[in-house]
């Protein structure tokens, strides 16, 4: 991780700092992706299965697994990692579930009354990335939450073969409906249906480039489905002061490289003095990790800057808009209030973001690539749908009717006007 001094550097260069690696094959990958999705539109199961031998390397008969079979896979698991899910489990469910609805009911006008009403997603779609780190967790994060919304159908695609722990999550989770399906060929199925798997309204789930191309091409098109939100390669911003431990930063920074080859790693502290020791110990624990090769991928597209202040600090994580942020500083209340850009945000010494990935309770669904400037961290309201009501009496009608019917003609929308004139001439009648 190359060190740099934030104030010794231009304009250019500190974004150039900023930037995350570059998707330079997007190009490509759409091209292919787009491919994958026109043949399932097309051609339904014959494409599906084909593109699930060839890319996925799956030879079964049936995509979807049986209620036998998740059963036996539940099984399988070992009685201690059932606890650690059951945990787990418990804590986002308590979390999630006070994510209440607040209703406004509301008379914003004599005899005019406003209100708002929701209901969950009728069918929704989980992705949960498999290969070389089956992803547990995000089973959990992504179906509990649709499951307290209410979600009428719920289905699950993951990797072939899909591993025990995450069929005995998604099961515990209310998950049903679960099939060996991975990559863009899942998105476009559960976008578009085929015969094997049902159409869904909303996508939700991480992946790789291929799956997040085949999620923003789905969004794009008003036949596909929508999605949780824009995701792109995984990223943790730390913000510490001399005073924090070099071990721990280290520790963070790398449960975030171990992720894949294009996540970035960022730590913004005081002093050359404490970089060099955090790259000491990055070099030390890197060393006896078994994704070593990943890690050290994704270091050298990252970065430590060293700023002047911690009001600086919090200034340059603005900027970035990490999807982790880590606060290991003396006084983090100071500057919590100005840290607005974040995914989620993990303050003190022993607040590792490896709780959030799994157990505290919060989602890990969270947005990457700057899009926590504008998006948010995954929640029960993005399984439900909000829409409003309401009611006029006829007085409330006439009451208002003046108001409406000026907005209109400064509009030239003679019909609308008319809508609230031919409503009041036959008050005015009776």
């Amino acid at each position: 991780m190359e060190i740099k001094i934030w104030n010794n550097l231009s304009e250019n260069e500190q974004q150039e700092i900023l930037t995350r690696p570059a998707q330079s094959t997007s190009g490509k990958v759409e091209e292919i992706v787009s491919n994958i999705i026109m043949r399932i539109q097309k051609e339904g199961d014959n494409a599906l299965f084909e593109f699930s031998r060839t890319l996925d390397k799956y030879e079964g008969k049936d995509l979807e697994i049986s209620a036998d079979e998740i059963s036996a896979a539940c099984k399988r698991v070992d009685s201690e990692l059932k606890a650690a899910i059951d945990t787990a489990y418990d804590n986002i469910y308590k979390f999630h579930s006070e994510q209440k609805y607040h209703e406004v009911n509301l008379e914003t006008y004599p005899g005019i009354v406003c209100k708002t009403h929701t209901h969950p997603i009728d069918s929704v779609g989980l992705y949960v990335p498999g290969g070389s780190a089956p992803l547990v967790s995000t089973a959990l994060m992504l179906a509990v939450p649709a499951k307290i919304a209410g979600c009428k159908e719920v289905i699950l695609c993951s990797p072939p073969p899909i591993s025990d722990a995450i069929i005995y999550a998604a099961s515990k989770a209310g998950v049903r409906r679960i099939f060996n399906l991975g990559g863009a060929q899942a998105i476009a199925a559960m976008a578009y249906g085929t015969q094997s798997v049902p159409k869904v309204l909303k996508i939700f789930g991480p992946g790789n480039q291929f799956v997040t191309m085949a999620k923003r091409l789905a969004s794009n098109d008003p036949r596909g489905a929508a999605i949780d939100m824009p995701a792109g390669p995984s990223e943790v911003l730390v913000i510490a002061d001399d005073n924090a431990n070099p071990s721990f930063v280290a520790a963070d920074l790398l449960s975030q490289a171990e992720h894949g080859p294009d996540s970035q790693a960022i730590l913004v502290c005081r002093s050359v003095e404490f970089a060099n020791a955090v790259t000491k110990e990055v070099d030390t624990q890197l060393a006896a990790l078994p994704r070593v090769e990943i890690a050290t991928k994704a270091l050298s597209k990252s970065s430590i800057i060293v700023v002047d202040s911690i009001e600086k600090a919090a200034e340059v994580s603005n900027i970035y808009a990490p999807e982790h942020l880590i606060v290991q500083i003396e006084n983090p209340d100071e500057i919590l209030g100005s840290l607005r850009n974040a995914g989620s945000i993990f303050v003190g010494a022993y607040t590792p973001e490896s709780l959030g990935d799994y157990a505290s309770g919060t989602n890990h669904t969270l947005p990457t690539y700057g899009y926590a400037k504008t998006c948010s961290a995954l929640g029960l309201d993005d399984y439900r749908r909000r829409y409003t009501v309401q009611h006029a009496t006829a007085d409330g009608l006439k009451k208002i009717a003046a108001t409406v019917t000026k907005m209109a003609e400064a509009e030239g929308l003679d019909a609308h006007k008319n809508a609230v004139v031919v409503r009041v001439n036959s008050l005015n009648q009776e």
